[in-house]
């Protein structure tokens, strides 16, 4: 079996020269196939045109990321430990700390992504590992990662994957004893009429989590109080951390109240489809309701003629001078959030937008509230950042008779879960029109005026 058929590729292949026959493979490979067809069929229950330009390769490269997401299935931890375990003495005396030799070691801030078994929407990963070194060895740092990795590259819940890293640890070093704990952050996706309803909803559920074998399995021993304070040296807020198993459900989509019931069974279908390929078994419990969870994220961004009623805003006479001039001041809001999907991932990016905006004669000052709801009419799309920056701008230039700056900022999750693992870039787009396109000293104005809201 190939390097390809063990799970071993990545983003080089998007790479040109002798890269090329390697795509081209992958992407006839079975699973592949199976995959894009998939994604045709919800595209296409999205009510998108699979042929348009935008997202015509969009089932190869959703394919590619799952497949690049879940490589932890075909690989093995001994395959990364047993090279890298090097011989150390440790104390002269030849017993250190909990019986090992030496003391605790600990490695901090290996950041890593997941995808969220319950939802398929990936979240993000940070991991933090303690041992007591034994037997006279010590295992090489990188490999910490890499184990992590094995782990975390397959669809997962936060507590397994801390189980799962730990026991790994503890059956192929055989040290002491393994602390884990994992700083894990999931994207709570909201609906479109939770947007228009409670524009100031927060994005995010954060979970700490602890697994503990050997010399940690009594949880309040001294070992773990040391461990835990090397952590708040970093900053890690040990106080919430969930022991035992206590958090049963973390998965925003879990935890929702409310109901969805897909229309398309063809749909639910797909994702299934999905989850074979990827080497699940949906009838597995755990995944019994991925299905419907995904989909009812998904279907946040059909394609559906949504109505803006934008008819008798910013038509009214502004404040003037006592001698007859417009009275010119710079209208600014700021940190508007928005929640969106990359058409080319079908991932999710989501930020916040800044506005500013001068009002010409005749033209009166735009509500907020008129301001967010087109930031989400063109959110809640398929989209590409750069196109919502300008759908937002053209839209709200009328309305204030020209003069705009649209300013958006946003995380790409695409850029963490695919293999490029870029944790904590952001990226951001600008659209002028008007007087914005000409003035540098207004944009100034307006950049330097987000930076002091900041």
């Amino acid at each position: 079996m190939g390097a390809l058929d063990e799970g071993h590729f990545n983003l080089e292949l998007e790479n040109d020269g002798k890269n090329g026959s390697m795509e081209v493979a992958f992407e006839h490979q079975p699973e592949t196939l199976s995959i894009q067809e998939a994604v045709r069929v919800l595209l296409q229950g999205l009510g998108e045109d699979i042929n348009r330009e935008g997202i015509k390769k969009t089932p190869f490269r959703v394919a590619k990321a799952l497949r690049e997401g879940t490589r932890g299935y075909k690989l093995k931890v001994k395959d990364f430990v047993q090279s890298a375990l090097f011989p150390e003495a440790g104390l002269d005396e030849g017993v250190g700390q909990a019986g090992g030799v030496g003391g605790l070691v600990v490695v901090r801030d290996l950041d890593h992504y997941s995808y969220c078994e319950s939802c398929l929407l990936p979240f993000q990963v940070r991991c933090h590992v303690g041992y007591v070194p034994s037997g006279q060895r010590v295992l090489g740092l990188s490999k910490f990662s890499r184990v992590a990795d094995v782990f975390a590259k397959r669809l997962q819940d936060p507590q397994h994957l801390a189980d799962d890293i730990c026991s790994a640890l503890q059956q192929w070093v055989k040290p002491s004893g393994v602390a884990v704990v994992l700083q894990c952050s999931h994207i709570h996706f909201p609906s479109l009429e939770m947007n228009f309803l409670a524009s100031s909803h927060h994005g995010f559920v954060k979970l700490l989590v602890s697994s503990g074998s050997g010399a940690f399995e009594d949880e309040r021993s001294d070992l773990w109080g040391e461990f835990l304070s090397l952590l708040r040296f970093k900053g890690v807020k040990t106080h919430n951390l969930c022991r035992n198993g206590s958090v049963k459900e973390w998965c925003p989509s879990v935890k929702s109240s409310s109901k969805f019931s897909p229309a398309d069974p063809e749909m639910v279908s797909a994702v299934n489809s999905i989850l074979k390929s990827l080497g699940e078994d949906p009838s597995r419990k755990e995944l019994v309701g991925t299905p419907t969870r995904f989909l009812k994220w998904m279907m946040n961004f059909q394609n559906a003629n949504l109505e803006m009623k934008l008819g008798g805003f910013g038509y009214d006479k502004t404040d003037t001078k006592s001698n007859g001039e417009i009275e010119e001041t710079l209208h600014c809001e700021r940190n508007l959030p928005f929640w969106s999907m990359c058409e080319h991932h079908l991932l999710p990016f989501y930020g916040v937008v800044h506005i500013g905006y001068f009002c010409s004669d005749g033209y009166n000052p735009m509500g907020k509230s008129l301001v967010q709801s087109v930031v989400h009419f063109f959110g809640f799309k398929l989209q590409v950042q750069e196109r919502m920056t300008r759908q937002i701008a053209e839209t709200l230039s009328p309305l204030v008779g020209g003069d705009i700056i649209v300013v958006a900022e946003a995380g790409h999750t695409c850029m963490i879960s695919r293999g490029i693992e870029k944790f904590g870039s952001s990226t951001a787009t600008i659209a002028v029109l008007g007087r914005f396109s000409t003035d540098i000293s207004a944009r100034t104005k307006f950049l330097d005026s987000i930076q002091n809201s900041s």
